[in-house]
């Protein structure tokens, strides 16, 4: 059974019911939350539709135990970290899917006409280098757009409620913040004019991708300039965040689909 979550006023999932019940049990979501699954009439708090299932107290301190080891610091140990040949196959999947409008870029702002007119003075022996000049002049204007298109769908897909590109949907990976929280369009804006300036200058697959094989977080340098990770696990398989604070004024009694 699938089961959606609502939690201020949004609405989450759909999610297995083994998980709702892990999560119930481990505390990360509140029995006061909403769910609602196929064929149910209205919203029910989690405590009415899962009944048995309640956070797991803590087991009694023993006085007589030894202490516990240190706990590992904060960012190091407490995500899992996307590695580089993953993020690599993602990034393959995204230039896959940006051909498609890039090549209708091309075909309407001239490109392929320069590319024939290109041919030709190939064929007529030409001199390359002028012919060459004439055609990135000829075809800049689709290399602006194509440019524009790849930092837009990006920015709004990793800003998004998945948190990731379709080439990162298909690896399960997702863009966090170093909280491992959704990041805003601003932090994602920022993230991408580096990916951008490496288009510009052909740096990504030096600067950008190479780093993740040696940062400690497996970070690029757009996710240090912009402080954000990529982990494994996709947006959807995570508990519904819970927010930091709470929103006045808000409607607590009925969440609407």
């Amino acid at each position: 059974m699938e089961v959606w979550i609502g939690r201020q006023g949004e609405r989450h999932g759909p999610y297995q019911e083994e998980q709702i019940k892990e999560w119930l049990r481990s505390g990360q979501l509140s029995r006061e939350d909403l769910g609602w699954y196929d064929g149910l009439a209205d919203w029910q708090p989690l405590s009415v539709l899962f009944p048995l299932e309640k956070p797991t107290p803590p087991p009694a301190p023993d006085m007589y135990a030894p202490p516990p080891p240190p706990q590992p610091s904060a960012g190091v140990a407490a995500f899992h970290y996307a590695g580089f040949w993953q993020r690599f196959g993602a990034w393959i999947i995204d230039i896959i899917v940006l051909m498609i409008p890039s090549m209708i870029a091309m075909y309407l702002l001239g490109g392929m006409e320069a590319y024939r007119h290109l041919m030709e003075q190939v064929q007529a022996g030409s001199d390359m280098a002028e012919a060459f000049r004439q055609y990135g002049e000829a075809t800049e204007s689709s290399q602006i757009a194509s440019l524009g298109m790849t930092f837009v769908y990006y920015v709004l897909f990793e800003a998004s409620k998945f948190q990731a590109t379709p080439g990162k949907l298909a690896l399960r990976l997702r863009v966090t913040d170093l909280n491992g929280q959704r990041i805003s369009i601003g932090r994602a804006a920022a993230r991408n004019v580096v990916r951008v300036l490496g288009l510009i200058f052909g740096l990504i697959p030096i600067i950008c991708y190479l780093a993740i094989a040696w940062t400690q977080r497996k970070q690029g340098l757009h996710d240090l300039m912009a402080s954000t990770l990529v982990l494994n696990g996709s947006a959807q398989e995570q508990p519904p965040q819970r927010p930091q604070r709470p929103q006045s004024g808000s409607d607590h009694g009925r969440f609407d689909a």
